[in-house]
């Protein structure tokens, strides 16, 4: 691998992992894959490379003309190989930050910082797995499907996207033993009422006892209502917008539901990843 200068360790809370870096990576390639989202591969050190299904890093993203980010962007990881060296966003261009990935081209230098925050779970009772994820939501699942075949799990992937054309991933569901269903907008087959009967029979056929989502709140609550009903329980990596990422700024802040109470979490340090039943 290419040597990468710039690697500089980063402290971070209490209670996060024992630090992140800061790291100069270069770009291997950075294409379409679909008419809304692009996939950036990176060549990475290893020293960014011990990551976990769930976590993210803040990309240090490069001024599109006319613009000047003035944040680095949160991103969920895509993929991560420590043996090839490789760190993969997928992303679609909705503003300056992501206007500014869109343009790195194969060989150039990128600034990223992580992994950070609090990755996925998988206890060994939850052997019957099922991915309910809509949109770039399916990009933070992907790591854990390839956790999932690495433990032996089994698996259903519910993909969920506005049309049928735009549901990512489904290849790659299905080459880590997934088995794949796509749902989208345009027959109704997304809509919550139209997927409860379909879980519910699974659940009753003994092939759920975990749920994991990301994306959308009609389906977090959809999946909340069914593991209540049933004792089935799961995790949430949830969407925020964030500024340190580190959890100094508490820009992130959401109110939790823990029993009686409802508290406060930062979803960069605290989170991302979160039960489903405390998610509000």
């Amino acid at each position: 691998m290419t040597h990468l200068p710039n690697v500089i360790s980063v402290p971070v809370p209490q209670g996060l992992r024992p630090r992140c870096c800061e790291a100069t990576c270069r770009v291997v390639s950075n294409t379409p894959v679909n008419g809304e989202y692009r996939l950036l591969t990176l060549e990475a050190p290893t020293e960014v490379l011990d990551c976990q299904p769930g976590q993210f890093f803040q990309l240090l993203c490069p001024a599109p003309l006319g613009e000047q980010p003035f944040l680095r962007r949160p991103m969920s990881i895509y993929g991560y190989d420590k043996a090839a060296g490789r760190l993969e966003f997928l992303y679609k261009v909705t503003g300056a930050g992501t206007r500014g990935l869109a343009t790195l081209d194969a060989g150039d230098a990128f600034n990223v910082l992580g992994p950070l925050g609090q990755g996925f779970s998988m206890p060994d009772a939850w052997q019957h797995l099922m991915l309910v994820a809509r949109g770039v939501g399916l990009a933070t699942l992907a790591p854990l499907a390839r956790m999932a075949q690495e433990k032996g799990r089994k698996m259903t992937a519910i993909c969920s996207a506005r049309r049928p054309e735009l549901a990512m991933s489904v290849a790659l569901f299905e080459s880590y033993g997934a088995e794949v269903v796509v749902v989208h907008d345009q027959d109704g087959s997304s809509t919550p009422e139209a997927l409860r009967p379909f879980i519910e029979a699974r659940i009753e056929a003994g092939q759920v006892n975990a749920f994991y989502t990301c994306g959308s709140s009609r389906l977090l609550r959809l999946l909340q209502d069914l593991g209540a009903r049933h004792d089935i329980p799961g995790e949430i990596a949830m969407e925020q917008q964030m500024a340190c990422g580190l959890g100094m700024c508490q820009a992130c802040v959401r109110s939790f539901r823990v029993g009686e109470r409802v508290i406060q979490r930062r979803v960069c340090r605290e989170g991302p990843v979160f039960s489903i039943s405390e998610a509000m």
